[in-house]
């Protein structure tokens, strides 16, 4: 089916790329000339306007948003609504907060326009392996964007789990939960590294983790490859961003009175990250770039090795 695609980053260019290898017709618009000419020369469609997008895709159009949370999705919903005609759908993918979905549906609703919100999960690793797709929206809707969803995903990380804004709010507590993981594992390789007098290899044991033992899961093997010889991880500076979903799930549990000490505390770790530089800190930098391509601090010559 044919996709118009807004944001060719690192989520959305990735996105586009596999649906064009799995049969479909793609359309990419992003304000960067180089953006567009990458995901070109895989066979992407351009656009150099989201006027343009709109008059290559055929009735009933589906737009897939793919820009950063706040203001840039507001304002390209906002005018997408101005763009688009009955019957169409706008696809939120970003990270945005829950909260959002019913207002934008229903900005878009007064057109006859129809919104889903889609949490997705993969990074920077969805091209080869496929998204998890978390899908918020009426039967109708999800409907007729199924066929990109079930392409994107792999076999069995697709489902609608429920009405606009269920999406985004599965995949807010998804992240929450990613925290949490991080947290642990960061925490386990501190206290071994501080185990000197066993002389641990940290990398082997991150390997040899990664079969038959409890604790296996895909940030064991991200952190496999962030602790391989010459993977730089000693000059990543342990400062961890956080990008909004794990403050929400946090602040979701406080009104709705759930106790999750686990992601609370993983949160005020990476806060305080931004004053210290322990060894936990750093592989979560390392973490959260090898899934997901986030940038990373590096230590400066005058700082020498971090801690």
């Amino acid at each position: 089916m044919q996709l118009g695609m807004i944001g060719l980053g690192r989520m959305g260019a990735n996105m586009s790329v596999r649906l064009v290898q799995h049969g479909h017709e793609v359309v990419g618009f992003d304000p960067g000339e180089a953006a567009r000419s990458k995901v070109a020369s895989e066979g992407v469609g351009t656009a150099a306007s989201l006027q343009e997008l709109v008059s290559k895709l055929k009735a009933p159009r589906v737009v897939w948003v793919m820009v950063p949370a706040g203001a840039p999705t507001d304002e390209t919903v906002h005018n997408l609504a101005g763009l688009l005609e009955s019957g169409d759908v706008v696809i939120d993918g970003g990270n945005s907060n829950y909260k959002t979905a019913v207002p934008y549906s229903e900005e878009l609703g007064k057109r006859g326009i129809q919104f889903v919100d889609a949490g997705t999960s993969g990074g920077v690793w969805g091209l080869e392996n496929g998204y998890c797709l978390m899908v918020g929206g009426t039967d109708e809707a999800v409907a007729i964007a199924e066929p990109i969803f079930r392409d994107l995903a792999p076999e069995g990380g697709y489902a609608h789990v429920g009405p606009v804004g269920a999406g985004h709010f599965v995949k807010m507590v998804h992240n929450g939960i990613e925290y949490g993981l991080m947290q642990a594992y960061s925490e386990g390789f501190e206290l071994m590294g501080a185990a000197k007098e066993f002389g641990l290899d940290l990398h082997e044991i991150a390997s040899i983790w990664r079969y038959g033992s409890v604790v296996r899961s895909w940030l064991l093997e991200l952190a496999e490859l962030a602790l391989r010889p010459g993977s730089g991880f000693e000059d990543i500076e342990g400062y961890v961003e956080d990008s909004g979903e794990g403050r929400w799930t946090v602040q979701e549990a406080v009104e709705r009175g759930v106790p999750a000490p686990v992601m609370t505390e993983s949160l005020y770790r990476r806060f305080e990250s931004r004053e210290t530089n322990s060894f936990s800190n750093r592989m979560l930098a390392a973490l959260r770039n090898q899934f997901g391509g986030h940038a990373v601090e590096r230590a400066s010559a005058e700082q020498g090795t971090p801690r």
